[in-house]
């Protein structure tokens, strides 16, 4: 019971924690200027401590640290931390090239499972135990996706500063467009 547990608190720490990624990271890409590495030399600081620093202290306070390190294992880690540092610049790259969060992470995270699949697929050698209900779910993966990202809601447009000082116009009672804003308003 304590394991189903841990996997269930995992699944909602990630869930929580990649869930939020896209937002966070934009918010931290607009602070940075738009830049496209500087959040990714930020990412890479922030898996340093979470992933270096922090079990490595946990490791050496249970001395288990050494031993235990095989070629493959470092192999086959190294290529999942790739990937993940990999999927991390093509979030901030979808992000800087006028990527929208909301858009951005439910195409991500709708098609992460599916590649999920097909990976495991591949690696076990397990084509032939496709069903016709795997590719159904795939498909509805996919629609699910697009659903989130087409139907979730946007933010409404920023009034110009014509538009925001005719309505503060218009607010104190004058109707009237002052002279400097008439040009603007008549091509609107």
């Amino acid at each position: 019971m304590k394991q189903l547990l841990l996997m269930y608190a995992g699944i909602a720490l990630t869930a929580l924690c990649w869930g939020s990624y896209g937002i966070i990271l934009h918010k931290g890409q607009a602070l940075l200027g738009g830049d496209r590495l500087k959040p990714l030399i930020c990412v890479g600081f922030a898996y340093f401590i979470v992933a270096i620093i922090l079990p490595a202290a946990f490791l050496v306070s249970q001395g288990k640290l050494g031993g235990d390190w095989t070629f493959l294992g470092v192999v086959w880690s190294m290529g999942a931390g790739t990937a993940g540092a990999l999927g991390a610049l093509g979030i901030i790259l979808a992000l800087s090239s006028n990527g929208k969060p909301h858009i951005v992470m439910p195409m991500v995270f709708g098609f992460a499972p599916i590649i999920t699949a097909f990976a495991y697929i591949y690696l076990s050698n397990l084509w032939s135990e496709a069903s016709p209900q795997f590719y159904t779910g795939i498909i509805l993966v996919v629609v699910g996706a697009l659903t989130v990202q087409m139907t979730a809601p946007k933010a409404k447009p920023q009034a110009t500063k014509s538009e925001t000082h005719t309505e503060e116009h218009e607010a104190q009672g004058n109707t009237d467009i002052p002279e400097v804003f008439k040009d603007e308003a008549s091509t609107e």
